[in-house]
């Protein structure tokens, strides 16, 4: 399947987040070709800062492999993870990261050395408008 099938999910998802008034983020995790975890910021809804559509996926993924490690494993999200979600990919040696927007403000590449576990690859950019316009229209929402 594309990058962009997979990425289309994390987006619904982050529309899913926008309209329970959440950042818009989604992430899904794909495992040969098999959706295995997906989520989408829910850090209002459960009052847990830690609730981003990253960390939830990461558990709903794990916890259907029945172990920690995410070595087979991509994620796609459609927001730069922030630091504290790459730190938790860097635990869970995820072998791959495909991301819509980036987040020049808060998001881990702002980091050097990078916080993603080595052998991690990445890609930027993938649907990257569509992100970005969800995230503009959701804080453009929020200030009027």
């Amino acid at each position: 399947m594309p990058d962009e099938y997979f990425m289309e999910i994390a987006l619904s998802l982050a529309e899913e987040a926008g309209d329970n008034g959440e950042i818009p983020v989604g992430a899904v995790v794909v495992c040969r070709n098999r959706i295995i975890g997906k989520s989408r910021n829910q850090t209002e809804e459960l009052n847990d800062v830690t609730a981003h559509a990253e960390m939830m996926a990461i558990t709903s993924a794990t916890q259907y492999l029945g172990g920690k490690y995410l070595t087979d494993c991509t994620m796609y999200v459609t927001l730069e993870p922030c630091v504290m979600c790459a730190g938790a990919l860097f635990w869970a040696q995820l072998s791959r990261l495909v991301i819509g927007a980036a987040d020049p403000k808060r998001g881990y590449s702002r980091i050097e050395p990078s916080v993603l576990h080595p052998k991690t690859r990445f890609e930027t950019g993938i649907m990257a408008e569509e992100s970005q316009l969800l995230l503009a229209k959701f804080f453009k929402r929020l200030r009027t």
